[in-house]
């Protein structure tokens, strides 16, 4: 052990090693602090406006109407019923959104594939799709002039 040592109490001092003071600029971080806060609050301050300003844009300057033609008085309402009518319970799965959409498309599919009448009088008919597809490619397509 080096004979330099010296014992304070329990603690060893070594006369060499000093306080290190120049660590920490704190004159500097407390500038950096100020500037922080007064460029967060300008920033707030900007960002405020801003909300007010678009927020008076959004409730009542609107565009004029870009057509003449009168705007319908119930056209944001959709037509009923508006929601799919539940009048008294019913067991799952019987008649729900899913089942509904199955339905639909099981009739989409239904017309697709089968023959039907769509008017006697004038003679037009649905054809299945296939039948359809046939026919064009026969037939050809008609060919517009521009």
């Amino acid at each position: 052990m080096p004979e330099h040592q010296q014992y304070r109490g329990d603690a060893v001092v070594n006369p060499e090693t000093h306080h290190e003071e120049s660590d920490v600029n704190v004159r500097a971080l407390l500038w950096f602090v100020a500037i922080f806060i007064v460029f967060a609050v300008v920033a707030h301050v900007l960002i405020w406006v801003m909300f007010r300003y678009f927020r008076e844009i959004a409730r009542g300057e609107t565009n004029p109407p870009l057509t003449a033609i009168a705007r319908p008085a119930d056209a944001d309402v959709p037509q009923l019923p508006r929601l799919q009518p539940f009048p008294q319970p019913r067991p799952p799965y019987e008649d729900t959104p899913v089942i509904d959409l199955e339905q639909m498309r099981r009739n989409e599919d239904q017309a697709l594939r089968n023959p039907a009448w769509i008017d006697r009088q004038k003679g037009t008919v649905r054809l299945p799709i296939d039948v359809a597809k046939r026919l064009a490619v026969q037939r050809g397509f008609p060919v517009v002039n521009p």
